[in-house]
């Protein structure tokens, strides 16, 4: 089983729209709701592979009830738990306008919950017993927090995962990661944005390099349509697409991680799993909304990733 954490967990609503015109009145043709946030893509994704997963994190308000509802209607849902941590406050709503003459996808981000004192303790409560079950093979920590949420939240939090020996995977940005890394989390996965932010360095294997010195144990960065570079400790490898697709890139990190965590649980070595990230996040540019992947792309895509050693 593999436990996602999403402290800023999200009702995605996705429009999608001929073109978007700046100071102009739009029709939305097709509207798709679905539960979100960086850790709830995920789940629904390793839920697709045919992995169990736990979803855990904040919900509250009537935006988190219809996000808990979607979330019990997805497909697979069967292989799906909901952990969620119940708040006084509205979970907040994402709206991605996707313009079908470009291929761009425009983002609007409402902040989350302000997350009281009592309702943290009451989460990493939860957090320790899913850490302690059985069957716990990995977690991921993914995405922003949420007001109220201490700054250094995922140092705790990788922290606590390596003291019950469970694998712990951190996907975030900013002052959470360069924190997170002091408690040397098994795996970060930023992009390449994020990664210079954290380092200072923009030409990624430099930058991967300086975020293990930093306290990563393997980096995997992604470089969106150009694919990902993975820094380990026992090699590095860079994996590409073999094209550039158009379409909607929401989720498609999200996928990557569900790539990277279920080819660990599977025991599939570094090759394999950068290649299965890969497909996956160039199919989920093929998918309506974040947390689904195209499955005939994928299945088309992944033998075709072209993976080489780092020089």
């Amino acid at each position: 089983m593999i436990i996602t954490v999403t402290l800023n967990a999200a009702l995605d609503l996705t429009y999608r729209v001929p073109s978007l015109v700046p100071r102009s009145t739009h029709r939305v043709p097709a509207v798709v709701e679905r539960p979100g946030g960086k850790g709830v893509n995920v789940a629904r994704v390793l839920a697709a592979l045919g992995h169990r997963a736990t979803v855990t994190g904040f919900a509250g308000g009537p935006a988190g009830q219809e996000l808990r509802r979607g979330l019990a209607a997805v497909p697979h849902a069967d292989r799906l738990t909901d952990a969620l941590v119940p708040v006084a406050g509205r979970t907040r709503r994402t709206v991605a306008v996707a313009a079908e003459d470009t291929g761009d996808t425009t983002m609007f981000n409402e902040p989350g919950p302000a997350v009281s004192a009592a309702e943290w303790a009451a989460f990493q409560d939860r957090y320790r017993e899913l850490l302690a079950g059985p069957d716990t093979r990995a977690v991921a920590l993914c995405g922003s927090l949420p007001p109220g949420v201490p700054v250094g939240a995922y140092a705790d939090l990788v922290r606590e995962a390596r003291t019950a020996g469970v694998h712990v995977l951190l996907d975030t940005g900013g002052e959470p990661l360069r924190r997170g890394l002091a408690a040397r989390p098994d795996l970060i996965k930023p992009n390449t944005a994020e990664l210079a932010g954290l380092t200072g360095f923009a030409e990624p294997a430099r930058a991967a390099l300086d975020a293990r010195r930093r306290g990563a144990r393997t980096v995997a960065a992604s470089l969106g349509a150009d694919g990902m570079l993975v820094l380990a400790e026992d090699g590095g490898w860079r994996a590409e697409p073999p094209a550039r697709l158009r379409g909607n890139p929401a989720g498609a990190g999200d996928s990557a991680v569900a790539g990277l965590l279920s080819g660990l649980v599977e025991g599939l070595d570094w090759p394999s799993r950068v290649a299965r990230a890969v497909a996956l996040s160039a199919a989920t540019v093929l998918a309506p909304a974040a947390g689904e992947y195209d499955r005939a792309a994928y299945a088309d895509l992944l033998p075709k990733v072209a993976v080489r050693p780092l020089g």
